[in-house]
């Protein structure tokens, strides 16, 4: 115990003692028999002695036992918590009523954890919501405002007619693309898309890529170069469609974000068991507040440009999920004016 604890419970012990052997001494006293003040000093000694201890043990058994109880029982409680949430706590005192207080406390600022985290994801889920809803009404209202235009009489009208099915088409497919992206991630963390390993080329699948978009970054005069040092082949251990993607979305991302007449570089090198992938530009870069959010379902640096270029919003997350369910790792890089260079690494077979 410390010292007040001490103090109050040693004070507690000696009334309880002293009123008993007062009490003992007062009925002594006043028995008409030889010696009686003798005794009488004697009774309230041996007494006082008795009912001290008497209420020590009593009180330290009854009491400190509910404590120690006590104690158990929010132990026990905090056990039922997935492991990753459970701590590792030793006490300061051996004294029970001052266990009990940390206990209370570290419970207490434990809730206050779990309150803030449950209203970061609250603030997650709301955000996330409207950033859906957002993303699939904009192509909704495109089609019904085309579609209520043909059906008032436009469908006649040969100017607007086949453009105006286009267009709709166009907003069909862009919400089909939001539908196939949100099934991807929602399979990715619930771990029901497996990853098909196998050995392939990097170096062929990075050439394959560059060429599938060549034709789209050559719109903004945008030049794809894979190193010629990375021409070789380097195997790795991977779902190779997967990686595709994320290729795929990474290249197309530094086109978007490029500078017209501007340069992506792709290339890789082995470091020990892994192979690391760089994929950099000389684009527009992204501000450093923005970093950390990159990969969010539906983040998006400057809202107003993205949704012009065509995109879900949901490409970074996918690669990243991708490269996680592969137990890697992606980090991006970036200097306003200067370029953006994203970097992630694969197995090496």
């Amino acid at each position: 115990m410390n010292k007040s604890n001490n103090t109050t419970f040693l004070i507690s012990c000696f009334i309880f003692s002293l009123i008993v052997s007062t009490v003992l001494f007062v009925f002594t006293y006043f028995l008409n028999i030889e010696y009686a003040i003798s005794l009488a000093l004697i009774t309230l000694f041996v007494s006082f002695a008795t009912s001290f201890l008497f209420f020590y043990f009593v009180y330290q058994k009854i009491i400190y036992s509910r404590i120690e109880q006590t104690i158990y029982k929010l132990k026990q409680f905090n056990s039922k918590k997935e492991p990753d949430e459970i701590y590792d706590y030793t006490y300061d005192t051996a004294d029970p009523i001052e266990q009990l207080n940390q206990e209370i406390i570290r419970i207490a600022n434990e809730r206050q954890r779990e309150v803030e985290h449950l209203t970061k994801l609250e603030n997650y889920r709301k955000e996330y919501l409207g950033n859906v809803s957002h993303e699939l009404k904009t192509p909704i209202f495109n089609i019904q405002g085309y579609i209520s235009t043909l059906i008032d009489g436009g469908i006649h009208d040969e100017s607007i007619n086949v453009e105006y099915l286009k267009r709709a088409d166009k907003s069909v497919d862009r919400m089909i693309h939001i539908i196939d992206d949100l099934e991807t991630i929602s399979q990715l963390e619930s771990g029901s898309l497996v990853v098909d390993y196998e050995k392939f080329d990097i170096s062929n699948l990075c050439k394959e890529v560059v060429d599938q978009l060549e034709l789209v970054a050559a719109k903004k005069g945008i030049k794809l170069e894979l190193l010629e040092e990375n021409k070789k082949a380097v195997k790795v251990q991977a779902d190779k469609f997967r990686i595709r993607q994320v290729l795929a979305n990474l290249i197309t991302n530094s086109i978007k974000y490029g500078k017209d007449n501007g340069l992506t570089i792709i290339g890789f090198k082995a470091i020990g068991d892994k192979v690391q992938v760089n994929i950099s530009d000389n684009g527009i870069g992204i501000k450093e507040e923005h970093l950390d959010r990159l990969f969010e379902r539906f983040y998006r640096v400057d809202k107003g440009r993205s949704r012009e270029q065509g995109g879900t919003g949901l490409g970074l997350s996918i690669v990243k999920h991708i490269l996680e369910a592969h137990e890697q790792h992606i980090s991006v890089s970036s200097t306003v004016g200067e370029g953006t260079k994203f970097t992630f690494t694969l197995k090496k077979a």
